[in-house]
């Protein structure tokens, strides 16, 4: 990889990410005398605006990749795209959520931690699934997204109810954690059974066998893609949180936006690129896995990492979780009980994520 452009990339990442003073000391990229901070400022700007547009560029191109080398594998090997979104797909695009909200966990930011990991999920439904319905509906098997569907609204469920004392405790992650092994396992069982039931019925044809060249290509745009994926977000969180400091907009408006909706550019982008290339059962998949993942593995860590309760504040409990579960419901029963995801649908996900937005930053509520 030495010489190549993504090494370059993640060196200049590196070694501009910017270092954040305390709140409300923030003295810029450029620390310099008094006499220069106008134009320092202007540098920082300048600055931030590029680093901001190089994320944007490295998740698009990342996510394009690496749905087409997930599309790939799951031809390959017939195991079905609902499955490689489900599982893979959605681990990858859920780093950004986890390694955010685990150093802001670790960092005692705990209301980030919960508010990104939640946050996320509202935004991966209301806006991202909200877009690829109105773009793409489409018919569904009851049976490949049922459980997936009781796991992610029991633990949207679970969460509401476990929460209402004010905090999160330890006993309430282990209890996710078990939600979430029951999902891997979900998954690979699907996975196991319909590459039986594939092979059976390929008898002695079955898949063409890739060629080693193919392999080696595939594979290294699945892992070039998630890369770009996860150091173009981690650039949008850094840069745009940045922006938004320079340009006077507050920490709160930042939280509910840029951070939550920036670490679900992932799924966002490979949720546009499948409805592009017609993969709409990867794109389904790999929204649902992912807020499992949300829900299920990165609050239990951020439990393990602050050593004990995870403190809720009044206004997640009065509208990010409620939120959270509503727009689940909208997103998921009536498909289940039509076999379609419906038009309809999107239009009642955005305009209840827009809703939302107005809620959350009016501070109207609490």
């Amino acid at each position: 990889m030495t010489g190549s452009p993504f090494s370059s990339i993640i060196v200049l990442t590196l070694a501009c990410r910017p270092v954040y003073p305390a709140p409300g000391r923030y003295t810029g990229l450029f620390p310099t005398p008094q006499a220069d901070k106008g134009k320092c400022l202007m540098m920082d700007l300048l600055l931030t605006v590029v680093l901001f547009a190089l994320g944007i560029v490295l998740i698009v191109k990342g996510g394009d990749a690496f749905v087409d080398a997930a599309a790939w594998m799951a031809e390959v090997s017939g195991i079905p795209k609902l499955i490689v979104g489900a599982t893979v797909v959605s681990f990858a695009t859920t780093l950004p959520e986890l390694l955010v909200s685990s150093m802001a966990a670790f960092e005692g930011k705990v209301d980030m931690a919960i508010g990104n990991a939640v946050g996320s999920v509202t935004a991966n439904l209301a806006l991202i699934m909200g877009i690829a319905l109105v773009c793409l509906p489409s018919a569904i098997r009851r049976r490949d997204y049922l459980l997936k569907a009781v796991l992610m609204l029991g633990a949207s469920l679970y969460l509401v109810l476990a929460a209402s004392g004010g905090s999160l405790s330890f006993q309430s992650g282990i209890a996710l954690l078990i939600l979430f092994a029951i999902a891997l396992w979900d998954n690979i069982r699907s996975a196991l059974r319909s590459m039986r039931a594939e092979q059976a019925a390929a008898g002695r044809g079955g898949h063409p066998r890739p060629m080693g060249r193919e392999v080696s290509r595939n594979l290294l745009k699945f892992l070039l893609g998630a890369a770009g994926i996860v150091i173009g977000a981690q650039l949008l969180v850094d840069h745009g949180g940045n922006l938004a400091r320079l340009i006077g907009v507050p920490e709160r408006i930042i939280g509910v936006t840029l951070i939550a909706v920036g670490t679900s550019l992932p799924e966002l982008v490979t949720t546009l690129t499948a409805i592009a290339k017609k993969q709409a059962s990867l794109s389904a998949g790999n929204i649902i896995g992912a807020n499992i993942i949300d829900l299920t593995l990165i609050l239990p860590i951020c439990s393990l990492i602050s050593g004990g309760d995870l403190p809720v504040s009044p206004q997640a409990l009065a509208i990010d979780l409620p939120a959270c579960l509503l727009v689940g419901c909208i997103a998921m029963v009536p498909s289940l009980v039509t076999g379609r995801f419906q038009r309809w649908q999107g239009g009642v996900l955005l305009l209840s994520y827009v809703v939302y937005l107005v809620i959350t930053c009016s501070g109207s509520v609490l």
